[in-house]
């Protein structure tokens, strides 16, 4: 942990809200300075907020523009220093804050890393919840949507007359679906089956791939004629696939639990009084 002793230091947290590493940083991680004081990526990173964005990847119009705002912020702080303002009250209050919150979130990352997760541990959870570990069927599906019973009915007869019954499922889809996909001949696209409502999934689901449903699908939004494409069937992922995970999973209600308990023994030595 990087030791704070200097005012200026102190006073850069106020003004960018978070802690820089610049003077730990590579030369080519510095890109301007400013009475000495260096400006680096983590500085841009933290006024963009969002440390993923590569500086050197953007524009040249748009580094200058950064660059300049991150060159104008520290010589505003460096007047604001200069001007006295650590003897604000609101800013020594607000610091006093930041540190206790600093002070937690560091805590809190340290005792992070003592949770730790066993290889028996995580396989013991899979092994009790493989339920959970799959892969819902893949469903590729058009359909054609009718108000009324009868006209589903209607378009199931035109079908079992038809000799090429998927042109003829496409022509209909066109001029008697009431849903949207009706201009894309029905067309649905690939989906997991959990993605539709449970009466169209089921009855989908039962068709073989290249036949449509013999009989009206009633859902809340009509009745379906449903021609399958394609199906993936459900699969169960293997220990390997999601064992990172699992573990990130167990370490999370692991350090939850082990905070709740810290919690509860402070609070039982403690002097709270809640105001109504």
């Amino acid at each position: 942990m990087i030791k704070v002793t200097s005012k200026k230091i102190v006073s850069s947290i106020i003004a960018t809200l978070a802690i820089t590493t610049s003077a730990f940083c590579a030369s080519s991680d510095v890109l301007a300075t400013v009475n000495g004081d260096k400006i680096t990526k983590q500085d841009i990173s933290i006024l963009l907020g969002n440390p993923n964005i590569d500086f050197n990847s953007l524009p040249q119009k748009n580094k200058t523009q950064i660059l300049d705002q991150v060159i104008n912020n520290k010589l505003l702080t460096s007047k604001a220093i200069k001007s006295g303002i650590e003897k604000n009250t609101e800013y020594k209050e607000s610091l006093a804050k930041l540190k206790k919150d600093l002070a937690l979130r560091v805590w809190l990352k340290e005792e992070s890393k003592k949770v730790k997760v066993s290889e028996n541990e995580a396989k013991d959870y899979y092994n009790k919840n493989k339920s959970n570990f799959k892969v819902p069927a893949n469903l590729e599906a058009s359909h054609i949507l009718t108000k009324t019973e009868n006209e589903a009915k209607d378009v199931i007869k035109t079908l079992n007359k038809a000799s090429n019954k998927k042109d003829k499922f496409v022509e209909l889809a066109k001029t008697k679906s009431v849903g949207p996909s009706g201009p894309q001949g029905g067309y649905l696209g690939k989906f997991p089956e959990t993605k539709m409502v449970p009466e169209f999934s089921k009855a989908a689901k039962s068709l073989n791939a290249g036949n449509y449903s013999k009989t009206p699908v009633k859902t809340q939004f009509g009745y379906h004629v449903i021609y399958l494409e394609s199906k993936e069937a459900e699969k169960s992922l293997g220990y390997e696939e999601v064992k990172n995970r699992i573990k990130q999973a167990l370490l999370q209600e692991k350090f939850s639990k082990s905070l709740e308990s810290e919690a509860n023994k402070l609070r039982d030595k403690a002097k709270i009084v809640i105001k109504k």
